[in-house]
């Protein structure tokens, strides 16, 4: 079972019930799974993170939790996340509805868990929300892997970040007190164009550090054009590799932000 080890419970916030899954010991973790769900290859992820000393909390959004990829299943949640209430997939200066329970989540986490605060990890179509979350001072590691928030109809849609101008004023603020946000992201993906990692640059300054991972024709790793999920799906779990050496700077950076010194 993709889900064994995994301790099962709900978490509700203003009349939202959502599947949980926990593992591990230590400073809490929300990672935030990509479309179609919780596949084997998050739940792998969310295992290494608690393998590293961390408690690994996944809600599930949407989805089968276990239920391996497929074409057919990323299709299905896809059009059932475009027309949710709870996701604006074309929103270029709002935060989807959803990440008021994730902060939520994040906030009963930490009072769990411990530690100096949580990080937070969002993927594909929840990438972006790591950056809501950071609205509340408790998330101090944010992850974006492979933000797709908003989809890049329009130039202006492609630049954008998925957040308000207000909240981005207080995303950068944090940044400038300290707390780094990570972005991850293939070159070659069309869901996240390079426009929006020059944005974030441009906002956050050195409050950003990017890992844009070569995905052009004839790259020196073979990584085809079609990849998209670092963390998951496209992580060669090698050393050397580009998305392993992704993978260990997210560890890194959990364990520079959670652990104490």
């Amino acid at each position: 079972m993709s889900l064994e080890g995994f301790e099962a419970s709900t978490f509700s916030h203003a009349g939202t019930v959502r599947p949980i899954y926990r593992r591990g010991t230590g400073p809490g973790v929300v990672i935030v799974h990509e479309i179609p769900g919780i596949t084997p290859e998050v739940a792998r992820f969310g295992r290494r993170v608690a393998d590293e000393g961390f408690t690994a909390v996944l809600p599930s959004l949407f989805g089968t939790p276990g239920k391996a990829f497929s074409g057919t299943y990323v299709a299905g949640q896809m059009a059932r996340a475009c027309i949710s209430r709870e996701f604006h997939v074309l929103a270029r200066h709002a935060s989807s509805p959803i990440t008021d329970f994730l902060r939520a989540l994040a906030r009963r986490v930490h009072g769990e868990c411990g530690g100096p605060g949580v990080g937070a990890v969002g993927m594909c179509l929840t990438g972006n929300f790591a950056l809501s979350m950071m609205l509340d001072e408790v998330v101090m590691a944010p992850v974006l892997s492979q933000p797709s928030l908003p989809f890049g109809i329009s130039p202006t849609h492609r630049a954008a970040i998925h957040l308000s101008d207000d909240d981005l004023d207080v995303v950068r603020e944090r940044t400038r007190s300290g707390c780094c946000v990570l972005g991850l992201r293939f070159t070659g993906d069309r869901l996240v164009p390079a426009e929006r990692f020059e944005t974030l640059r441009r906002e956050l300054g050195d409050g950003f550090e990017a890992i844009e991972i070569d995905s052009s024709k004839g790259n020196p790793y073979g990584i085809p054009a079609t990849a998209h999920s670092v963390l998951t799906k496209d992580l060669v779990d090698e050393a050397g590799h580009p998305t392993r050496a992704a993978l260990d700077r997210v560890l890194g950076l959990f364990r520079e932000r959670l652990l104490p010194t």
